[in-house]
């Protein structure tokens, strides 16, 4: 019997890590932070794996497992941090230059990692990773309140980082 959930686990682990990753990435803001998040969700998911009445719940475990990690991160004392470079060049309108969507691509993960943590959480959750604002509450251990605060001085946050943010998303959905 332990074989058999061994395995699972191990097929868990190789099948959702690199989706977990990429969540971790976009919560952190930094790739070894965010391996390090990930890590410490598979391995409280690898003890809890027992307790999991079907291994399809273990994605929604992990996940949990990683929000509350973060949240309690962002609880704990630190330096006050800046980022060089704050000065994001403008772009207006689509283009198929990868080089101009390399620069808006770090445009955008600067401007994320401008806002502060819990911001930056319900962004994910509600746009990248397209959560309702009750489920972001449940999974962040926060009111739906706190959600749609967070969410809307992250949005008018993005906004004065990134102003055409909002022409990016308009050729996006034009391309649709």
């Amino acid at each position: 019997m332990d074989d058999v959930r061994d395995c699972a686990y191990a097929d868990f682990v190789r099948e959702r890590s690199h989706a977990l990753l990429r969540s971790a990435f976009l919560l952190t803001g930094d790739q070894h932070l965010a391996e390090d998040l990930v890590q410490e969700a598979l391995a409280r998911t690898h003890r809890a794996w027992s307790r999991l009445e079907r291994p399809g719940n273990a994605e929604a475990y992990a996940r949990k497992v990683m929000y509350h990690a973060q949240v309690s991160f962002w609880r704990r004392p630190r330096v006050a941090e800046s980022l060089p470079g704050d000065d994001l060049e403008r772009h207006g309108g689509s283009t198929d230059d990868p080089a101009e969507a390399t620069v808006r691509r770090v445009a955008l993960h600067r401007a994320l990692l401008a806002l502060s943590p819990k911001q930056r959480a319900v962004i994910v959750l509600r746009y990248f990773e397209d959560h309702t604002e009750v489920e972001a509450a449940q999974l962040l251990g926060v009111s739906v309140s706190t959600v749609k605060t967070q969410c809307a001085r992250g949005l008018d946050r993005l906004r004065t980082l990134v102003p055409d943010l909002r022409v990016l998303a308009d050729a996006h959905e034009a391309g649709r």
